[in-house]
């Protein structure tokens, strides 16, 4: 008979539960993970000192922060208000801390006469026992200290606690330098973006105003696309970074124009000033060649008639000289009504082709155009003040814009600047510049600041070039052109049921 061992199953071995300071340990290491990933200061203190409470059971803990640029310390009231205190570095408690970098433990802090009574005062507590670490940088630098009031059973703070809060104290000081670093290039880069505001409009000041207008129009219909509920843009938000990222592009969106010839940026008509000048002193001249024709038909007349016929040439003469100098002024104001820009187009311009036949006779005698066939070309410009090579000049702005916003570094949340502004002149029909790419290709960013900056274009304050358009006429423009498939129809209405353009005009009530 073959026996068979018999099987045995060993009991499980018993684990034991962690202990108190192990789960403490654990709990450091996981709002360490959180602060991490915590770039705004004003969410990440809080965090810090309510771990800390925990962490060594505590009442309540403070953060304080060195600046050693200035030589003090800061923090942030955390209770709503976040009211920003400071005092001198080697003040109290937190100062001997920050300056020695050795930690005070004390069973009653009113013993101690380095101990400031006075936020005791202010805030009708009282401060028992007290627990203040330093933090700590990873190069071993004290950054800020961290402080623990009032053990919770009323004793005093633990070597255990000093050492949990030192714990939590280094992953705090590393959370709180990437904080201020990111806050301190958050900074830079608001700088910058102010100062290339500052540089476009100081080559056009009759613009002042525009890129702020159509970043805040901009983010305004990002906020409000949050609120759509159907349509192709339920569902869509936006996150802080993005919004940054709407506001920078819409922002430097036209900084391409400090690559843009002066005369052509700021040209207010259709002539340039100089051009008009050198047609007014023709019309001038033609005046005072009519003149003197007039007097030489006189003169002529006199010789063959007789000084008896001078009362009925001269009558005769000046009737003649009246029609041909009205003629000459009716022309001139014609002209000057056709160098006027307008914000649609407009014909009726046929009338300079006949007018270009005039001419005049200079003091040489020389018979010359009134009107040059550039004055024509120019002066018939159906919309705005600008010939094709010159719109082509502005609308290079895109180009330079682009180019220019390529050579930053921008930070992976503001990676897409470049390619937001690059689209704001696209069309959705593909016959926008400078690419002509089609709707698909355009971000949903850069059509959302077509809109804006179209709306700011016609409504902004009276320019030398064109007057403000009214609410109603800007909107009606814009529906045209998302009839035409050149804007966003479904962007349009947000914008306009959210209100947007009556908030950015001032405007309340229906």
């Amino acid at each position: 008979m073959n026996s068979k061992p018999l099987s045995v199953s060993a009991a499980p071995a018993s684990v034991p539960s962690p202990s108190k300071r192990e789960l403490k340990l654990q709990s450091i290491l996981e709002v360490a993970k959180s602060m991490a990933a915590i770039r705004d200061l004003d969410q990440l203190l809080p965090l810090i000192i309510s771990q800390a409470t925990r962490v060594v059971e505590a009442d309540r803990c403070s953060l304080f922060i060195l600046d050693r640029d200035r030589d003090e310390l800061w923090s942030k009231i955390a209770e709503g208000t976040h009211q920003e205190i400071r005092f001198k570095a080697t003040s109290g408690i937190a100062g001997a801390v920050a300056t020695t970098g050795q930690v005070i433990n004390l069973p009653d802090a009113y013993e101690d006469p380095r101990f400031n009574r006075s936020f005791d005062q202010q805030t009708n507590y009282r401060t028992r026992s007290l627990l203040c670490v330093p933090m700590r940088d990873a190069n071993g630098e004290v950054t800020g200290v961290l402080q623990a009031l009032n053990k919770l059973d009323g004793g005093a703070f633990t070597d255990d606690d000093a050492e949990m809060l030192i714990a939590l104290g280094g992953q705090a000081a590393v959370a709180v330098e990437n904080a201020v670093l990111h806050d301190e290039i958050s900074r830079l880069f608001e700088g910058f973006v102010q100062a290339s505001v500052i540089a476009i409009e100081s080559r056009d000041p009759t613009t002042a105003g525009h890129s702020g207008r159509v970043a805040e129009l901009t983010v305004g219909l990002a906020r409000a696309l949050e609120h759509v509920t159907t349509g192709p843009y339920a569902g869509t938000t936006f996150k802080p970074q993005e919004i940054q990222e709407i506001r920078y592009a819409s922002l430097l969106h036209d900084f391409g124009k400090v690559g843009v010839r002066e005369p052509v940026l700021v040209k207010a008509e259709k002539l340039y000033p100089h051009e008009l000048e050198s047609l007014r002193a023709r019309f001038e001249l033609a005046r005072q060649h009519r003149t003197l024709a007039s007097l030489r038909r006189r003169l002529e007349a006199v010789k063959t008639q007789g000084a008896e016929a001078l009362a009925r040439i001269e009558q005769e003469e000046e009737t003649r000289l009246a029609r041909e100098l009205a003629e000459l002024d009716g022309v001139l104001d014609f002209i000057l009504t056709c160098n006027k820009p307008t914000v649609l187009a407009q014909g009726g311009f046929e009338k300079l082709g006949e007018l270009a036949r005039l001419s005049y006779e200079d003091s040489r005698g020389q018979t010359l155009p009134l009107i040059t066939e550039r004055d024509v070309k120019l002066l018939s410009i159906p919309k705005g003040s600008l010939s094709e090579e010159e719109r082509r000049e502005i609308e290079s702005h895109v180009e330079h814009t682009y180019k220019f916003l390529k050579q930053i570094p921008w930070t992976r949340t503001l990676r897409n600047v470049p390619e937001i502004a690059y689209a704001h002149h696209e069309k959705l029909n593909g016959k926008g510049y400078p690419r002509a790419i089609p709707a698909a290709a355009i971000p949903l960013q850069s059509k959302m600041m077509t809109i804006s900056d179209i709306f700011d274009a016609l409504t902004a304050s009276d320019r030398p070039y064109k007057k403000a358009v009214p609410l109603p006429l800007a909107l009606d423009i814009l529906h045209k052109e998302a009839s035409a498939g050149m804007v966003d129809a479904e962007l349009l209405r947000v914008f306009v049921e959210a209100e947007i353009p009556r908030r950015a005009l001032g405007l309340t009530g229906h």
